[in-house]
């Protein structure tokens, strides 16, 4: 049977036995997620007593999205939150942000002693066994979750890590953002169902440290995101994963560094845009 989704908005409530409609603890809601009824081990109902936690809400529309090399984007909020991803101390905007986002394959993806200004470091793995990030965080007009995938060990050991990556996403504007951090398998059907929509997506394109590029493109492919924000390119030249995609995907090579986007200036054909230092 083919599965129906449900916006998150109005379903997806986990109700602990013997808890109270007072004392419940309402998650963030989610725009661009879609829920799939048949994933294991969820139980969803309406919504209904308190209202759930929202982002803030301005009435400008842009958002800004600066490369800052390998995988780490700073994005800029209409409000002003600062947020980098995959931050490793390296690559930093030109002020401290107040949220960045980490993951663990390498240690150029993260590091363990961030500026101590930075009000939020989001850790895309758990240090607890068994059990997996989950990220629900509110800042601003921000919303911002995380949708966990199995990683590789790292230098050739063997094996794999289990949630050992997240795909960040954050959603702003009406917008909805995704990294998809170090992914090294392709994603099931329920890591798609989790995700949702991404309007704009930032992929890994160095063509075999994560995936290679036949099995990127296909992810990418399915995704359906408006503009693709390549990353993480070590090796090969970007055209190895563009040369993947055929006449329904546009390609772009941006004259800087920055991309200044909103709903309303999305492309209408899928776009591949290089930013400048890729």
């Amino acid at each position: 049977m083919t599965p129906r989704y449900l916006f998150l908005a109005i379903s997806c409530l986990v109700v602990s036995p013997g808890l109270s409609w007072a004392q419940e603890v309402r998650p963030p809601v989610s725009q661009c997620q879609l829920v799939a009824e048949n994933i294991p081990h969820a139980t969803y109902a309406s919504f209904s007593g308190p209202a759930p936690l929202l982002a803030a809400t301005s009435e400008e529309e842009d958002v800004t999205i600066t490369y800052l090399g390998h995988s780490t984007f700073n994005i800029v909020t209409p409000l002003g939150v600062s947020i980098a991803t995959d931050y490793n101390g390296w690559y930093r905007p030109a002020t401290t942000p107040d949220v960045v986002t980490m993951n663990k394959a390498h240690q150029t993806h993260f590091t363990l002693t961030p500026d101590p200004g930075i009000k939020h470091v989001l850790h895309g793995w758990s240090d607890v066994p068994g059990e997996k990030a989950d990220i629900d965080l509110v800042i601003g007009d921000t919303y911002i979750r995380n949708v966990t995938t199995d990683i590789r060990f790292s230098y050739g050991i063997g094996g794999s890590s289990e949630d050992g990556n997240s795909i960040f996403i954050f959603e702003v504007a009406g917008l909805c953002i995704g990294h998809l951090g170090h992914l090294h398998y392709e994603l099931t059907d329920s890591h798609y169902a989790e995700i949702g929509r991404l309007d704009i997506v930032m992929v890994p394109v160095d063509g075999g440290l994560t995936m290679g590029a036949d099995s990127m493109s296909r992810v990418i492919k399915r995704l359906r995101s408006a503009l693709i924000l390549p990353m993480h390119r070590p090796g090969p030249p970007v055209r190895a994963f563009v040369g993947m995609f055929g006449s329904d995907f546009d390609v772009g090579y941006a004259p800087t560094d920055s991309i200044t986007v909103s709903m309303r200036s999305l492309p209408k054909k899928p776009l591949i845009y290089v930013l400048k230092g890729l």
